[in-house]
């Protein structure tokens, strides 16, 4: 299998998913902008999103795609299909008793998430009533995890990367052609939402079956719960629940304080973190996705020079590209904010607040992207317990350093306490996988960070004279001039960094690579 191809598929889907995803932000900014109702929805939002990551792609995919690796590359495709049905069974009846208690707690789970919306009974009770249409989408959501874990075994990157892209065309038209028909228009996204997560898991039903994985959920429950495969998973789903509990606790304490913020702290935010989990996904999530299948099967193999090599890809690609995707959002994040958000509603003081989040989220984002490289050369050898003892010690670091920043900084101090301890896990994994041997650096990394540096610190000039020699707010009276002066700013950013490398030695075709 191609690395670099593979990695180019499930970037390229990802760029469609992050450009509609963009697209639904810019159309929910133009009509919402930064108001108590978008704040109801943008924390109604995050709550199934937030068990999304623990049960579905985080922890799950954590503990079962190695394992399910491990069944197809040693026992065959029978076993792993009986697998897939016992795992998909268990998950089923869970998550319809965890969606219907969802529901019926909503009030009980937004008085712990948004202490802030008690003292405002509009907002608190709109965010009640979108919280009890999204919750069944982590249900639905979670299906489609296992689906994905099934199908990137099978080295099918495209369904899974294409996925995405269904949410935000649900909630683009949601805004278009429902919202203006409803009472309360923001009520439209909700409902796009729960629709989204059907069309997601719909879209996996073909692909599965063209290679014979389509799950059969039974309704012997025991007889799934009691299968070795399955207990297996739980056991490894335990530290990883924990691990990514620890975040998803930390993102609760954050969404609480911003709460108790200026009105439109959790948008500003929200809008912050959208345009950092573009490079996130683009990079870290992709890269990853790509390395667990690959590393699960190098250690099942006992390759250890096949897996220090896969990481060291890994690590070299996140460098190349997230250093100049982190310059630009600390340089160019009012640019970048004005062209995608400042219409309508969104005014020159929300592109301000944004900004200071976006600049935040900047600092952090190599870490960020980083630990999502680092954490599978954990999982692959069904070692989870090291990244939550670092996810643990984390989440008291994230803390601390809010005590420091928010005071100082507001609402960017949120943002800039979770790139602290981004930076602070991507080390402390490094030095983990360093010490148990499973990486050793490949010669040349000195020379190549000498060729970064050279590269990003033009960029770095480059980016910010734009930024400072035009008035970005002002330039709204023409957008079509301002969507124009951002994009020929970045592609003179891409020839000046891409082509410093070039001049320095650099040569992109090293970074081509095959896995077994």
């Amino acid at each position: 299998m191609n690395l670099l191809k593979s990695l180019a598929t499930i970037s390229g889907l990802t760029m469609l998913s992050r450009i509609t995803g963009l697209i639904r932000e810019i159309l929910i900014a133009r009509a919402f902008g930064a108001s108590d109702m978008t704040d109801a929805f943008n924390v109604a939002f995050r709550i199934p999103n937030m068990l999304r990551r623990i049960f579905g792609e985080g922890a799950f995919q954590q503990a079962f795609v190695p394992i399910l690796g491990e069944y197809h590359g040693k026992r065959g495709d029978e076993p792993t299909r009986l697998l897939v049905d016992a795992v998909a069974t268990v998950m089923a009846w869970a998550l319809a008793a965890v969606s219907l208690v969802g529901v019926l707690a909503a009030p009980v789970i937004m008085t712990i998430v948004a202490t802030g919306f008690r003292g405002d009974n509009q907002t608190y009770d709109a965010a009640v009533f979108m919280t009890r249409v999204m919750f069944p989408y982590i249900g639905l959501i979670s299906m489609v995890a296992l689906a994905s874990g099934v199908l990137n075994t099978w080295r099918n990157f495209a369904v899974p990367a294409f996925t995405p892209v269904l949410l935000n065309l649900s909630l683009i038209g949601a805004a278009l052609f429902v919202a203006p028909h409803l009472q309360q228009p923001i009520y439209a996204q909700a409902w796009g939402v729960l629709v989204g997560g059907l069309l997601q898991l719909a879209i996996q039903v073909p692909a599965l079956k063209r290679i014979g994985m389509l799950p059969r959920i039974g309704v012997n429950l025991r007889a799934a719960w009691r299968d070795p495969g399955v207990r297996r998973i739980l056991r490894q789903m335990g530290p990883a629940l924990l691990g990514v509990s620890v975040a998803q606790i930390s993102l609760i304490i954050n969404t609480n304080i911003a709460s108790r913020l200026a009105t439109g702290s959790v948008s500003f935010l929200t809008y912050a973190d959208r345009l950092m989990e573009f490079p996130t996904a683009l990079l870290g999530v992709a890269i990853g996705t790509i390395l667990l299948p690959s590393l699960s099967k190098a250690s099942a193999r006992e390759d250890s020079v096949e897996y220090s090599a896969l990481l060291d890809w890994g690590l070299r690609l996140t460098f190349l590209l997230a250093i100049p995707s982190a310059i630009g959002l600390y340089v160019f994040g009012r640019p970048l904010t004005a062209v995608l958000f400042h219409y309508g509603k969104f005014d020159a003081h929300a592109v301000e607040m944004t900004r200071l989040a976006v600049m935040a989220y900047g600092v952090g984002l190599v870490g960020q992207i980083l630990v999502k490289i680092l954490a599978p050369g954990f999982y692959a050898r069904q070692d989870i317990r090291t990244p939550v003892k670092i996810a643990i010690a984390m989440l008291v670091m994230t803390q601390l350093a809010n005590l420091a920043f928010v005071p100082w900084l507001g609402h960017a101090g949120l943002a800039l306490s979770i790139s602290v301890s981004a930076t602070l896990n991507a080390v402390l994994l490094f030095i983990g996988l360093r010490r148990v041997g499973v990486y050793r650096p490949a010669p040349g990394w000195w020379l190549f960070l000498a060729q970064l540096s050279a590269a990003a610190t033009l960029l770095a000039g480059v980016l910010l004279w734009f930024a400072r020699t035009f008035d970005w707010v002002a330039l709204g009276t023409t957008p079509l001039l301002r969507i124009a002066l951002m994009a020929s700013c970045l592609v003179l950013a891409a020839v000046v960094y891409f082509g410093t490398l070039w001049l320095t030695g650099l040569r992109y075709a090293a970074f081509k690579r095959k896995a077994a």
